[in-house]
Order: C-alpha cells, then sequence, then structure tokens
C-alpha cells in the first residue's frame, strides 16, 4: 500500500504539499497540483481516514438523530441530507432516539464520541434547554423544530399553515362539523398543526365545532381516535388528520362501520406519502417538503462547520394536494 512519502517523492514535493492538495488548500499552485494528483492516481494512494481526521481536526461526517428509521416522511428526509453530503465528500452516521428523552441523549453522545464534525437532530424527548447547550459545545442543526436562542439552527415546516389549509379547504366545501385526530401533543409539528384547525375553525365562526382527539402519527391511532369519536357520540363529516397513516387508519374504521369516503365522511391527511396516492382515488392532503427541507439541513450543517451559516431559520412552507378523499358534505 502506498504511503504519503512515497507519493510526496514521485511528484518532487513535500508532504506537507501533498496534504495541502488533499485538504482543498488553495496555497498550491496549479501545476503543482496537478502533480500531485497524477502521483496519487499512479500509486493509487489511500489516505488513512483516521490518521486524517486527527491531522485536521475534521473526521468528515455528520451525525443524525432520528425519531424513527420506518416511516415515509423521515425516510425522504434521511435520503435527501445523505445524498448531499455524500456529494461533499462527508458521511452521514445515523442513531435512533425512538423520541424518548434518554435514548435521544445516548444517541447524541454515541454520535459525539465518534468526533462527528456536527450534528443533525431530529428529536421530540429533549428539552429547548438541552439542545441550545448541546448547540454551543458542536454545530447542530434542529430538524423540523423551531428553539429559541438558537432559530438560525433550526429548519421547519409551517405547520400552522398546513392545518389551517387542510381545515379551510373542508370549510370551503361547506363543512362545519370537523374533528382533528392529533399527533402527540408533546411534540412540536402536532400541536402546531393543531393551532392552525383551530384558527380556521374559529375564523370560520366555527369556535363551537372545535373536537380534537390526540392520536400518535400511526393509523392505529387514527382506527382507535374514530371508534372513541363514535362511543362519545360526537357527530362529524370531516376529519383533519396529523398524518397520512392517521388518515389511512381513520378510514378503516370508518369503512368497518359502513361510512364511506368521502360521501359521508371527508378526510384531509399530512405530509403527502407515496403510498396515500395508492388508495382508490387518492387521500387529500398536505404536502410536507420533506426533500427540500433534507438538503437544507445538509447544507445548513455543513455551512456551521465551515463558519459560513446564514443567520436566518429555514421555513417550508406546505401546501395542500387535494385528491379522492374530500368532498361538500351531503
Amino acid at each position: 500500500m502506498a504511503t504519503i512519502k512515497q507519493v510526496a517523492e514521485l511528484a518532487g514535493v513535500s508532504q506537507a504539499t501533498v496534504s495541502r492538495v488533499m485538504s482543498g488548500s488553495s496555497r498550491v499552485n496549479e501545476a503543482t497540483r496537478q502533480r500531485v494528483e497524477e502521483a496519487i492516481s499512479v500509486l493509487d494512494y489511500q489516505p488513512n481516514a483516521f490518521a486524517r481526521s486527527l491531522a485536521s481536526n475534521r473526521s468528515s461526517s455528520v451525525g443524525l438523530v432520528i425519531s424513527y428509521l420506518a416511516g415515509g416522511m423521515l425516510g425522504r428526509l434521511m435520503t435527501h441530507i445523505e445524498q448531499h453530503l455524500r456529494q461533499h465528500n462527508i458521511s452521514l452516521l445515523i442513531a435512533v432516539g425512538h423520541a424518548n428523552a434518554e435514548q435521544e441523549r445516548e444517541a447524541v453522545a454515541f454520535l459525539r464520541s465518534r468526533r462527528c464534525d456536527a450534528l443533525i437532530v431530529q428529536v421530540n424527548g429533549l428539552a429547548n434547554s438541552e439542545l441550545r447547550a448541546l448547540a454551543s459545545q458542536t454545530p447542530t442543526v434542529v430538524v423540523n423544530r423551531e428553539v429559541s436562542g438558537i432559530e438560525q439552527q433550526c429548519v421547519f415546516s409551517n405547520d400552522v399553515h398546513g392545518g389551517y389549509l387542510a381545515t379551510q379547504h373542508l370549510l370551503a366545501q361547506g363543512h362545519q362539523r370537523i374533528v382533528c385526530i392529533s399527533g402527540p401533543l408533546s411534540q412540536q409539528d402536532a400541536q402546531r398543526r393543531v393551532e392552525g384547525y383551530q384558527t380556521a375553525m374559529r375564523n370560520a365562526g366555527q369556535a363551537a365545532n372545535i373536537r380534537v382527539v390526540e392520536g400518535d402519527f400511526t393509523e392505529a391511532g387514527g382506527r382507535t381516535a374514530v371508534e372513541q369519536l363514535h362511543q362519545q357520540g360526537v357527530a362529524f363529516t370531516a376529519i383533519v388528520a396529523g398524518s397520512d397513516d392517521t388518515a389511512l387508519g381513520a378510514i378503516s374504521a370508518l369503512s368497518e362501520r359502513q361510512r364511506r369516503i368521502p360521501e359521508d365522511v371527508s378526510i384531509v391527511g399530512y405530509d403527502d406519502e407515496r403510498h396515500s396516492r395508492h388508495i382508490a382515488g387518492g387521500l387529500t392532503t398536505i404536502h410536507a417538503p420533506a426533500e427540500e427541507m433534507g438538503d437544507a439541513v445538509a447544507a445548513l450543517a455543513r455551512q456551521l462547520i465551515e463558519g459560513t451559516a446564514k443567520q436566518a431559520p429555514a421555513c417550508f412552507m406546505p401546501y395542500l394536494v387535494e385528491r379522492a378523499t374530500t368532498r361538500p358534505p351531503a
């Protein structure tokens, strides 16, 4: 296996010059750079990544703490983060926090022990104070959550607007008895989607019809919420769901009760997952810009590493995708 010394001898330069070429330094003239690159190619030199990280104090890796490995929206987000970083020769290390504060702390500690140059955290259990402390120690990007004090290091979707759009769409069709099946109300994204729903209902003079059932963003949660509404005798003609999975669970429970979609009940999901397009006619939903957010997250992580980050939070706007699960009430 070739060594950096052999590369330097073949190119007729010092080992320090070889290191500067490999790090992309501008302190090397073009002719010298070409000689070094040719020597590297001829000798098939493969630098020791660990040694390089010690010398540069960089590992060329970014750590990601994610709530779950499953899930379409999170999967799309991770895919775009990884693709963006790979294009810049940065590896992505992933640890799972399971939306649990202790496991999220363990995941952060694991990635920091691997000397990651920056951290990307999509967490639900850690308090804002812990995230601010982390950001003061390590370049950190917070995903899908806005944290006061480090807003410029946050990338999130405007979930208030998304919840408002979903509800306003149903109101515009003439629905009044609209219920909301939320995600876990301990999570900021779920809270903000509910806030959008409530604002739209109040603006339409339907404050008396506001009804929120807390779910967990899963199909099972959607089924359970519908059963709860029926047991309580709540009358409704439309549902604003906190996620597409929640909407699909609700549809399943309604179908078992011979309530047709959308003839008897209209429903709007959230996230615009791929599978939501494959039910008959497709699910009306709010498109969450996961791909754009993933690219922005990765770019911000690189900027924080280089010290060139822009001083503004990255807020993305969701939009409504109308399909076959909504119509005016009978």
